[in-house]
């Protein structure tokens, strides 16, 4: 279930005033910096540390960096806060989970008419405690 939220956050994000992009293929890459996850073992937690999740986004002309960060349908997240304006981007979403309270994620960081990178901060609860997962992103375009 986890693992969803950290697939889903790879293509998190919501409007504004922003520059356009280029039209094609973009990556959004979301690399796991820390996570705490009760009941996790703490091996695989280990191995999480590090690793990239990318996900591809078709932009289309006259598209721009508010649709770079526009969460992904899938995820049924819902944007609770969001400001995209000189160079800057903050943003609060509340993801739902199959059992208990959303997951909430917090988005910063800075764009520019190449792309966007910053940090995800997802917290949560599970049947365990408290969950925190700490993310870098960036978007890049890859084609056409």
């Amino acid at each position: 279930m986890i693992a969803i939220f950290v697939i889903a956050l790879v293509a998190q994000s919501g409007g504004g005033a922003a520059p356009l992009v280029q039209a094609g293929s973009w990556n959004v890459t979301s690399k796991v910096i820390d996570l705490t996850i009760p009941g996790l073992p703490g091996f695989l937690a280990r191995m999480a540390r590090g690793k990239s999740k990318a996900e591809r986004k078709q932009i289309a002309a006259g598209q721009g960096i508010k649709d770079l960060l526009a969460p992904d349908p899938k995820a049924k997240c819902r944007i609770e806060s969001q400001s995209i304006a000189d160079g800057r981007y903050d943003q609060v979403l509340a993801c739902p989970q199959k059992d208990g309270e959303p997951m909430r994620i917090t988005r910063s960081g800075s764009y520019n008419a190449t792309g966007f990178t910053g940090q995800a901060i997802v917290n949560g609860t599970t049947s365990k405690g408290a969950l925190r997962i700490i993310l870098d992103q960036r978007a890049s375009r890859s084609g056409t």
